[in-house]
């Protein structure tokens, strides 16, 4: 033992510890160590998160014969030696091994001589092959877990003559063909994760033989035929997902009998929903989203449900009559986009749980209900694109959470009410397409975390009144009834991007301030009655001025005027030539200014991801037009913003766009940046990977999973689904955060360390409730950081690791 000890040191350095301060005490006191309750033998090593990178010591640990777990999970180990398989078979009571989170590569190893081993588990590494017979010799395997690796070839079904599986994950690999029939012959399945994977053909209806099986996940694969009714008939079936697949035909009834969780989007199912799918009092999640469902919503729904995704189908009739007085659980309600009709029933408003409700792009009508303002946890409300009437609710003031607001383009009619700058919390203002007049409220400037104002589209008037200083995205006043000249206090919006004062009536010169605003991006000026000589802007803005008779273009960017011998088709002609000639020289900014769409390829792409099933997925052209529509901002500040973003295939990925413009971000060179994002991907275990990568002269994209839990500032402020987090979560999540902090303060893994230069809970994405991911590890490792500031509340190792604010708690994880 004492010799595993050395190694250790020898691997790891003097700052770990196995056996504490004493090396002569009992090895049960040792870190990592389980004795039995006598410390007559160790029965369990647990080596999670040591920082490990040689697997010299691991024959060595497997001369503890009496060992019954060995775990190693999340280090840095690139192989498993021979010696290990040979050793570890030899020990007759080991139930459990565990590899995850390591780095991995290569084929599967034989397991021979493993014959009570219970659970296998090779999880996020990067393995690849096929799996055929290696795992034939597990008799005792009950959970066997080889999840986002590279493996191919067939599902494996060789897992022990015994066939006493109960879990079987494999999910986010490359296997493929028909969805394997001999999965039945293990009746004691509880759950099979088969997601992410190219798996194609049919549900095998011999599947329904499985009577404990509770959990069943087939999402993202190239699964076709029906939904199969058997499922109906598994009493024991909790969870079922087929999302992103290629299934048709009408959805059976009786499915949701004893479902819990049932998620059938992104296919192209088709008919109405049955009246019964949605009655059952077990259900608490459904997500329909993206068929072509048609007929109504039916009326009665669980008082248990949590989460209702029918948005993107062709639901028709007027809104569902369903009693939502007794829906009290209710947290999503999306609708959108289908062909609701009639009013929005007043009952909503005892949904008090309701975090966001979208029922944009339908054809409701009448007036939005003062009862809406009763939701005092509503967080997003998107009522969007429908036949609305009558004035804004000043009750929808009283929505002290509220993020954002959407009632665009709709028919809406007198003030925008004061009482709304009192939504402090609100991000993104909506209004524009209806026909509000008045003024803008001058206490609009209280929305002080305001990023986007769209008011274009209306009847507004009178003075401009000065701006959030915080907004960011876009300030849209165009179509309105403005005059005189551009206020001088938008020169205090330095971080805006976008500007949109076309068509009014704005007089005068326009204001040189307007040049000097750094982030601006576009600029739209259009149709106004401007005049004078127009200032000079810089390359990467988009200017657009046409409308203004009394401008005046500097040489030599005069634009063309009508000559008495020229024909109108003939000036068209020449105006597109020098717009398209100006347009490829600015290519790289107006392609954020939705036309990137259709200059940007494939080809630009730099991939740090090998994984073919995310270059499949992942279409740059999509990605960039989606990054040009505010709604899918995540957060933004002066160095980047994140946008989520769908690709057509329904996988959502997080697009990081980080403006370079700032000198505190200059790139140090192309290879030393795509070596660095290389890099970060190695520590995919407690960072947010990189995928691909666009680069260009003044802006970078980089390309990401998607978190579904958003960030843990959105748990712990309840902005996300199953954010009900305990106390007992929360403190593990952020020992999970000072983990991964003290792998990259290590230096472990590159010849230097990675010190972040800013970390806040708005930071750390979770991939899981108890996975999170540091974020911004780039701003560190690929570019010239030496002008960031050190954000205030963090303090390097030595002092405080982490202070964590958990709604009126706050953690302080100290290092010794």
């Amino acid at each position: 033992m004492r010799s595993v000890y050395d190694l250790f040191q020898n691997d790891t350095g003097a700052s770990f510890v196995w056996n504490g301060t004493d090396k002569a005490s009992t090895p049960c006191s040792w870190k990592g160590v389980s004795c039995n309750s006598d410390n007559s033998s160790l029965t369990k090593v647990t080596f999670s998160l040591f920082s490990i990178s040689s697997s010299e010591f691991l024959p060595f640990i497997c001369q503890i014969d009496t060992l019954e777990s060995i775990d190693v999970s999340q280090n840095f180990l690139s192989s498993i030696p021979n010696e290990f398989i040979t050793v570890c078979g030899g020990i007759s009571g080991l139930k459990l091994l565990n590899f995850s989170g390591n780095k991995l590569e290569g084929f599967l190893p034989t397991f021979t001589g493993f014959g009570k081993l219970e659970s296998l588990d090779f999880s996020y590494n990067n393995m690849n092959g096929k799996v055929d017979l290696q795992l034939d010799g597990l008799d005792s395997l009950k959970s066997l877990n080889l999840s986002t690796n590279q493996f191919s070839g067939s599902v494996p079904t060789s897992l022990g003559k015994f066939n006493l599986l109960e879990e079987l994950h494999l999910s986010a690999n490359s296997f493929e063909g028909e969805f394997p029939t001999q999965i039945v012959n293990f009746g004691n399945l509880t759950l099979i994760d088969l997601s992410l994977n190219n798996l194609s053909g049919v549900i095998p209806d011999r599947l329904g033989e499985l009577s404990k099986l509770q959990v069943l996940i087939l999402s993202a694969n190239r699964l076709s035929g029906t939904i199969p009714q058997f499922l109906r008939n598994i009493t024991t079936l909790t969870h079922f997902a087929a999302n992103q697949n290629f299934f048709v035909g009408n959805i059976p009834f009786g499915i949701t009998t004893y479902l819990r969780n049932l998620d059938l989007s992104f296919n192209t199912l088709e008919g109405t929903i049955p009246q019964d799918l949605l009655f059952p009092m077990n259900l608490q999640f459904v997500d329909l989203t993206d068929n072509k469902l048609e007929g109504p919503v039916p009326s009665n729904m669980s008082i248990n449900l949590i989460r209702l995704r029918l948005g993107q189908n062709a639901l028709n009739g007027s809104f569902p009559s369903a009693s939502f007085e007794s829906l009290q659980s209710l947290t999503y309600l999306e609708l959108d986009n289908n062909q609701l009709t009639g009013p929005i029933p007043s009952e909503l408003g005892k949904c008090q749980k309701l975090a966001l409700l979208n029922l944009a792009q339908n054809k409701l009508s009448g007036v939005i209900p003062v009862e809406l303002g009763d939701i005092s946890n509503l967080q997003v409300l998107s009522l969007q694109s429908n036949n609305l009437v009558g004035a804004i609710p000043s009750n929808i003031s009283q929505l002290n959470r509220l993020q954002r607001l959407n009632f665009s383009w709709n028919s809406l009619t007198g003030s925008i009410p004061s009482s709304l700058s009192s939504l402090r919390s609100l991000t993104n203002l909506n209004l524009q397409g209806n026909k509000l007049s008045g003024q803008i409220p001058v206490d609009i400037i209280n929305l002080n975390v305001l990023l986007e104002l769209q008011l274009g589209g209306n009847q507004l008037g009178g003075p401009i009144p000065e701006m959030p200083l915080s907004l960011q995205i876009a300030l849209n006043l165009s179509h309105n009834l403005f005059q005189g000249p551009i206020p001088s206090s938008l020169s205090r919006l330095t971080s805006l991007e976008v500007l949109d004062l076309s068509y009014n009536k704005f007089s005068g010169q326009i204001p040189i301030f307007l040049a000097e605003m750094g982030y601006l991006t576009r600029l739209v000026l259009s149709n106004n009655q401007l005049s004078g000589v127009v200032p000079k802007f810089g390359s990467i803005v988009s200017v657009e001025t046409d409308g203004n008779e009394g401008l005046i273009y500097p040489s030599p960017a005069a634009p063309l005027e009508y000559n008495k011998g020229k024909t109108l088709s003939s000036t068209i002609v020449l105006v597109l030539f020098v717009w398209c000639g100006f347009a490829f020289g600015v290519s790289a900014k107006i392609c954020i200014q939705y036309f990137i769409s259709t200059n940007l390829h494939e080809t630009e792409v730099c991939w740090i991801t090998g994984d073919s099933l995310h270059q499949f997925q992942i279409k740059l052209s999509k990605a960039m037009t989606a990054i040009c529509r505010p709604i899918n901002v995540m957060q933004s500040n002066q160095f980047y913003t994140y946008y989520k973003v769908m690709m057509p295939c329904g996988v959502y990925y997080c697009i990081k766009r980080i403006k370079k413009r700032n000198k505190s971000v200059s790139l140090h060179s192309l290879e030393r940046f795509k070596q660095g994002l290389v890099n970060i991907g190695h520590l995919s275990n407690y960072t947010m990977a990189p995928l691909a990568c666009v680069v260009e002269s003044d802006t970078t994209y980089i390309v990401y999973e998607y978190p579904q839990h958003g960030t843990l500032f959105d748990l712990l402020h309840g902005r996300c689904d199953d954010s009900t987090l305990d106390w007992k979560s929360r403190f593990d999540i952020v020992v999970a955060i000072c983990r991964g902090l003290a792998i990259l303060h290590g230096g472990t893994l590159f010849s230097d360390q990675i010190i972040l230069f800013h970390i806040s809970s708005s930071s750390i994405f979770m991939k899981h409730l108890n996975q999170p991911l540091i974020g911004d590890i780039e701003l560190g490792r690929a570019f010239n950081s030496s002008q960031f500031s050190v954000a205030v509340g963090y303090v390097p190792p030595g002092k405080l690791i982490l202070r964590c604010f958990c709604d009126d708690d706050v953690i302080q994880i100290l290092n010794k």
